[in-house]
């Protein structure tokens, strides 16, 4: 093998090296940044599970229970709005514990009651009391059941994992570049005798940084895709798998993240090879064995 085709084999070697590296740093960048993201999805999905029964009056007759769904539906709060009879009530009730209670009394004691979910949104321990107070105004309405404790805890847990993720995206998006940055230093590193060498005949450093700069760029731009490729797919799997979760609801939102991954592939390459061309352009000729 001639030393001309060992070098373009030792550049393409390098080149890959330098996009796989980018692909993989970029790649956990994004999944995290997915998580932050699907976080948001999956937990307001699971807010919305959660069920408000409001109990009401044995005096209410059909046409009213019908009216007061459909008043409930049209509140900015609610997100879905069901009814369960007394008799319906009774069978789940022996169903799931298997007691007939009504083998000791002379009537069915459950109520027709209404089961509210609400929108994420208003999953909070004010707001439900809000809630409450204004469904209770209704003269069909006995009571209005829900935890507040579940509430409570749901939201502290919510709070603390997006706290800790969002924390966690910041130490990865500070290891993201300074890795990328300490491989293209490495990459400028091995030209540093050829940048010596065109300096020396006269060529201005705009001129040799030029073609470093693009160049980086380049493997900047197609680590960035392959990440967004690799992440789609597992995004596509998880959807296909797992379509209970909503993944791909916040098309907008993941659409923006990809940018943001296509842009730091970019930025990152870019400000690495600047500065590390400035660098070696800097150095004296003694100075470039070391």
């Amino acid at each position: 093998m001639s030393f001309e085709k060992y070098q373009k084999r030792r550049l393409r070697l390098s080149s890959l090296s330098v996009i796989i590296s980018i692909t993989m740093i970029l790649f956990m960048l994004g999944l995290l940044g997915l998580l932050v993201l699907q976080s948001k999805t999956v937990s307001d999905n699971f807010k919305e599970q959660f069920e408000i029964s409001i109990f009401l009056s044995d005096k209410a007759k059909k046409e009213d229970i019908a009216k007061l769904q459909q008043e409930i539906k049209a509140k900015p709060y609610a997100k879905k709005v069901t009814f369960l009879s007394k008799e319906e009530a009774y069978k789940t009730y022996i169903k799931e514990l298997g007691e007939d209670f009504m083998q000791e009394l002379d009537e069915n004691p459950l109520k027709n009651n209404i089961n509210l979910f609400i929108k994420a949104s208003y999953f909070d321990v004010d707001k439900m009391q809000n809630i409450e107070k204004e469904l209770l105004k209704n003269k069909f309405i006995e009571d209005v059941s829900y935890s507040k404790a579940t509430i409570k805890n749901i939201n502290g847990i919510v709070k603390k994992i997006s706290f800790w993720l969002l924390v966690f995206s910041g130490l990865l998006s500070i290891i993201a570049f300074v890795l990328i940055n300490s491989y293209l230093r490495l990459a400028v590193y091995s030209k540093r005798f050829n940048i010596k060498t065109m300096q020396m005949v006269g060529a201005t450093k705009r001129f040799i940084r030029k073609p470093f700069l693009y160049k980086s760029i380049k493997l900047g731009m197609i680590g960035a895709i392959l990440a967004i490729g690799i992440l789609s797919g597992i995004l596509y799997y998880l959807n296909q798998k797992y379509p209970s979760l909503h993944l791909s609801d916040n098309k907008e939102q993941i659409i923006i993240l990809f940018v943001l991954i296509f842009l730091i592939g970019i930025v990152i390459t870019w400000i690495s090879t600047y500065f590390a061309t400035r660098r070696f352009l800097k150095l004296k000729t003694d100075e470039l064995y070391y």
